[in-house]
């Protein structure tokens, strides 16, 4: 991967997911402890389908899907998704008793992510990233406070010679807990110190300037709107209904971005000390 460019898309505004039909499991990825899987549909199309019955929930979904539409939206590349409807009969076929019990909690709409074949695991000794494009990255990675981007994870791909984003289910963390999400818009990106793009980013106010305007609030909303309601309906008591989650969700974005003074200067400071 070449450093001498850097790896962004024209930004595009979040669509509706499209809906495919799961027929065949073909591989557990054992990597991370939700257990996706390597799904084929009936569009003939090739998917990591995360489940909506593994551990991490169906929040872990939401925040991969408005994380998606929020990336696309300031120009970085991350893979199509699409919901993946998975029968219950699927799990007939499966030996494995784990994959039985999954795969029969997750029957109904799904996750799925289009599959990059050959795609390789961003390696941080070896892959140079353009100092433009890092700070993208670790600029995005503060916004919706994904906890995930570190050395020993880097949930990114190299395919093609680009880079891509992937796993943002422990993103936007703090709708596991609506009680404390009071300070979330505000809060510092305290994982910022162990991020793998950290020391190869350059001004992350340069970045904050070139790419929060590509998200006002008609983006964010769009991009939350993409939640399909099954993912919403069990949500806290305090909601009245999917569109009062997608809400929640949005107004805490909108204020994050513009509040820029209680989190950017500690990004900043942290790249001073690497």
């Amino acid at each position: 991967m070449s450093g001498g460019r850097a790896f962004f898309l024209t930004p595009s505004h979040p669509e509706p997911l499209s809906r495919v039909v799961a027929v065949r499991y073909v591989l557990p990825l054992r990597e991370g402890g939700s257990l996706p899987a390597i799904v084929e549909a009936d569009d003939l199309g090739t998917y990591v389908v995360k489940f909506t019955g593994a551990g991490q929930g169906r929040k872990a979904l939401v925040a991969e899907v408005i994380c998606a539409g929020l990336a696309r939206a300031v120009g970085l590349r991350v893979p199509d998704l699409v919901v993946a409807e998975v029968d219950e009969a699927l799990a007939r076929s499966e030996p494995d008793p784990e994959i039985q019990a999954l795969l029969r909690a997750s029957a109904g709409p799904n996750l799925g992510i289009d599959y990059l074949p050959r795609s390789l695991g961003f390696e941080p000794a070896a892959d140079v990233v353009d100092p433009t494009t890092a700070a993208a990255v670790v600029w995005f990675d503060a916004v919706v406070q994904n906890v995930d981007r570190s050395w020993r994870n880097p949930n990114l791909l190299c395919w093609h010679g680009d880079l891509w984003l992937i796993d943002h289910g422990a993103a936007l963390y703090f709708a596991h807990s609506w009680d404390r999400a009071g300070d979330a818009a505000t809060r510092e990106y305290t994982q910022v110190a162990d991020h793998v793009l950290l020391s190869a980013a350059g001004s992350l106010e340069a970045a904050h300037a070139e790419l929060a305007p590509r998200l006002p609030p008609d983006v964010v909303r769009q991009a939350v709107a993409a939640v399909p309601d099954e993912w919403l309906l069990d949500d806290d008591e305090r909601f009245a209904g999917p569109d009062d989650v997608r809400a929640a969700y949005a107004a805490v974005l909108d204020e994050r971005l513009a509040s820029p003074d209680s989190w950017l200067p500690a990004l900043e400071r942290a790249r001073a000390r690497v």
